[in-house]
């Protein structure tokens, strides 16, 4: 495998990493401004003809240990003794069934891993990794993320091959045994107040917590931030789990409200049943985090690596101008040799580190290592 990175900023325009044919994939993320216009997509095809061309609409873009905004960072990798192929889908259809038909699409012998990118407003992330999981079984290695677009929580943009749009989820699959995989997910997040039981609630949106409702409840904790909403809610996440298994929570971010109805929407499911705990950062936990789902994402293959980053736009807006950290712990721990690309998100997918099974993650950084054996 060899990998070579550009990034494209309108006050240089292109820098780095020469046009290539020989390049398979093509991993590119961008502005929702770039997505929209085109013309990022249409340079990149003339630059590597021969690729497959998946991308998204991005919170910010990771380039190496630059975290940057409105610009355009694409990595060209060619893998020799990996096979690829891809699929794209809207979800229109319902999450859940874009999932099994990008699953049903991708199923092959030898499959290994799926990396998948989908718009990060209309998607139950929940939904669409259940039926991709449904549709390939449970060995193959989901991960990816959904796009985003700042901290505006509008419209989003994925792409594959052709112009990016809003309401698509497209994904690549890689097949055989020469390519070796790591992946990590960490939040590093707090827990504070008291522990709420989830009364009612219907796939992502939540209406009652302890028989209450939700957004009120929100509003009281949020004080003065709660006029912000939904942006606010990045910064006070929900810790959420089954009573009985406590080793199996995740992390739910709110993607939108309903102030008449006095609901919440979330990125993923909601189930009735859980107990949930606010959550807050805490700048150093944060960057450990990251740093420990590098640990996680390390792997033995020699050659060259590439990871993919996909973090949370939440982290990125709880950490500010300390942002560049938490990429610069995840290099600290793979190493200078590894090429660090990714975007911030609207929900993060990867295997949970407890179940070992994918799911949706929300304020995590996650990580995904690429090496093919020499």
């Amino acid at each position: 495998m060899r990998a070579t990175q550009s990034i494209w900023t309108s006050a240089k325009g292109w820098r780095g990493g020469d046009a290539d044919a020989s390049a398979n994939l093509v991993l590119a993320f961008g502005s929702s401004a770039f997505m929209r216009s085109g013309d990022g997509w249409r340079d990149l095809r003339a630059r590597h003809p021969g690729a497959i061309l998946l991308g998204c609409s991005t919170g910010g873009e990771i380039h190496g240990c630059d975290v940057l905004d409105e610009t355009l960072s694409a990595t060209a990798m060619r893998f020799d003794r990996t096979q690829l192929r891809a699929s794209s889908t809207d979800v229109a259809q319902g999450s859940y069934e874009a999932g099994k038909k990008l699953g049903a699409d991708l199923i092959r012998p030898g499959l290994k891993a799926i990396f998948l990118l989908s718009d990060g407003t209309r998607t139950n992330g929940s939904d669409l990794v259940r039926g991709l999981r449904d549709a390939v079984g449970p060995d193959v290695v989901l991960a990816g993320g959904l796009a985003g677009d700042g901290a505006n929580f509008g419209t989003t943009y994925v792409g594959l091959n052709g112009a990016a749009t809003p309401g698509q989820v497209a994904a690549v699959g890689f097949y055989g045994d020469a390519l070796t995989l790591g992946h990590g997910s960490c939040g590093g997040w707090d827990v504070f107040g008291p522990e709420r039981r989830i009364t009612k609630a219907k796939a992502n949106v939540l209406y009652e917590l302890d028989g209450k409702p939700a957004l009120d409840l929100y509003k009281r904790y949020l004080g003065e931030d709660a006029q912000h909403l939904p942006g606010s809610a990045l910064l006070f996440p929900l810790h959420i789990y089954p009573p009985e298994r406590p080793e199996q929570a995740i992390v739910r971010t709110v993607v939108g409200i309903d102030e008449e109805a006095r609901t919440m929407t979330f990125a993923g499911d909601m189930p009735v049943g859980y107990s949930s705990q606010l959550m807050r950062g805490n700048f150093d936990r944060l960057i450990q985090g990251a740093a420990m789902a590098a640990e996680q994402a390390q792997t033995d293959g020699k050659g060259q690596r590439v990871a993919v980053l996909v973090s949370c736009i939440g982290r990125k807006l709880l950490l500010g101008q300390r942002i560049r950290e938490e990429v610069e712990a995840v290099q600290d721990v793979l190493g200078a040799d590894t090429q660090l690309a990714g975007f911030y998100s609207y929900g993060e997918v990867s295997p949970h580190e407890g179940t070992g099974a994918a799911e949706l993650h929300n304020q995590t950084m996650t990580i995904t290592t690429f090496c093919e054996a020499v």
